[in-house]
């Protein structure tokens, strides 16, 4: 006989059939965003070429087991791992000939852990610096402070201007200082997919005798194409003198599957620093070029696939059909009074905010949650205001069109309904409550006062943006407009601590 509740363990006490199994992961990801199908504008890359997940799919079950620890044991891992760096450094001016003939790189697991390498390359160059500082524009990945937190280096964060939503470089030449290891700028930023005034920076840190690094996990792999098909791309990559490493991630714009991100550095001597090797012990002598030890050769096996299947022309026309997408709804934004675009796209991003104090751009994010559209939410920033943010992929381009009558119409439902409210003594919390006062009690009194069933800060900005959140008495999710708009109103240090206790709240074992 079999205990239902205990059958529906992770562990049940007797093993269950491989199509029941299925079916259960199956029925639990009916619950997710739609990974395919153009209408979701983050977190997923879709390239819509039929066969390509197949593809991926069983490249990496291929590979699923083989361990990257010793590349002498698995050589087959160590080829495509050369060849993902190989290939991500002659799009990037490295490589024999070019600009940077001695680029060497590693595979990562993502962007965040390329960026945390990168910051550790600079901190462990420098022993001598007792308390080491990594100077980023305030549009830097957030994944720059997880790094500085992680490895106790401090951050210098220089304003963006309004206007350009870019730094000045004299601002970045001014905060460089006798402690910084590290210079970073963004080719594009992610909020708003414009990209830094690179060879200004670089030079800056060059001057300076600092590393500059190039934040180019979200662009790198389209920036070269889009300059290709003619777009007016700034120098961003090695073919600057300045730039001592750039990160690429795969798992976007190259199309693989999560997560395979590439670290670039100029030289070998600077990549040395990057490895961790430890012999003073009776193991086996580690050493790890990057955080993980024991790694699977799934993703690697993975992107190496996409990345021969769709070749050079394949992701030159994914490009163009990304170009398109891209224009096609900047003009939809631009034809909606009420909206206008933050920045000119000149990447893969479109992101717009509201010029009407009686739009709500988080009650917008609803309405076109409800239509079938899933946006990101971004909350506003020093004089910087709430945006909407939109990742362009080339499987949006032939759901272009329907984009902008729905646009139109969840703006028109928007406005009448009018602008999210706060009850006044949640507005008061918000304004006036520290992080240290935060307790699970208050917590909990603000879920109910934000009338959820189970505090989930689905569609918020940050991490917490895929999950959901349940409302009163169990109705349908997705209506996040109010915990976005607290959220906007608390400074960014309680935004932090919500976001923890939020989250933490939905992160609990299932018995």
């Amino acid at each position: 006989m079999i205990d239902d509740e205990a059958d529906r363990r992770a562990l049940p006490g007797n093993g269950l059939p491989a199509e029941r199994v299925l079916a259960e992961v199956r029925a639990l990801r009916g619950g997710d965003r739609p990974t395919h199908g153009g209408r979701l504008f983050a977190y997923v890359y879709d390239p819509a070429v039929p066969g390509l997940d197949e593809l991926a799919a069983t490249a990496y079950a291929g590979s699923a087991h083989v361990n990257g620890l010793d590349p002498t044991a698995f050589p087959s891992l160590l080829a495509m791992e050369n060849a993902l760096v190989g290939a991500a450094a002659r799009l990037l001016g490295g490589g024999p000939g070019r600009a940077a003939p001695d680029v060497v790189g590693s595979v990562t697991s993502g962007g965040t852990e390329s960026l945390i390498l990168a910051v550790k390359a600079a901190r462990d160059a420098h022993p001598e610096i007792e308390a080491p500082r990594i100077v980023v524009p305030a549009s830097a990945h957030a994944a720059f402070a997880k790094a500085a937190h992680y490895l106790r280096v401090a951050v210098d964060t220089v304003p963006v201007s309004a206007l350009t939503l870019r730094p000045a470089a004299a601002d970045v030449a001014a905060a460089i200082g006798p402690e910084t290891v590290l210079v970073a700028c963004s080719a594009p930023s992610y909020a708003h997919g414009v990209v830094d005034p690179v060879a200004e920076i670089a030079g800056a840190a060059a001057a300076a005798g600092v590393r500059c690094h190039v934040d180019a996990c979200f662009g790198g792999w389209t920036l070269p194409y889009l300059r290709r098909l003619g777009a007016d791309v700034p120098p961003f990559d090695f073919a600057v003198a300045g730039v001592t490493s750039i990160s690429v991630d795969l798992h976007k714009y190259a199309y693989a599957p999560k997560g395979v991100s590439v670290l670039l550095h100029r030289d070998p001597a600077l990549r040395a620093p990057q490895y961790f090797a430890y012999a003073d012990w009776p193991g086996y002598t580690m050493v790890n070029p990057v955080i993980a030890s024991t790694r699977s050769g799934g993703p690697i096996a993975a992107a190496y696939a996409t990345l021969r299947h769709l070749g050079d022309d394949g992701y030159l026309r994914l490009a163009a059909a990304t170009r398109d997408a891209v224009a096609g709804l900047a003009d939809a934004v631009r034809a909606v009074d009420g909206l206008r675009l933050m920045a000119e796209p000149e990447s893969t991003v479109v992101c717009f905010t509201a010029t009407d104090p009686g739009l709500d751009l988080f009650a917008l994010v609803d309405e076109l949650a409800a239509r079938g559209w899933h946006t990101q939410p971004q909350l506003s920033y020093a004089d910087l205001p709430p945006s909407v943010h939109l990742t362009v992929t080339a499987a949006v381009a032939p759901r272009v069109a329907e984009f902008g009558p729905d646009l139109a119409d969840a703006v028109a439902a928007t406005r009448a309904a009018g602008p999210v409210t706060l009850p006044a003594e949640l507005l008061a919390l918000a304004t006036t409550l520290t992080p240290d006062a935060l307790t699970p009690d208050l917590v909990a009194g603000l879920a109910a006062g934000l009338g959820l069933t189970g505090p989930t800060p689905a569609g918020a900005a940050g991490p917490a943006g895929s999950a959901d959140a349940a409302g009163p008495g169990g109705s349908p999710p997705g209506r996040m407009a109010v915990v976005n708009t607290l959220l906007d109103a608390a400074p960014p240090a309680l935004r932090e601590r919500l976001l923890v206790e939020f989250v933490g709240l939905l992160q609990r074992p299932t018995w």
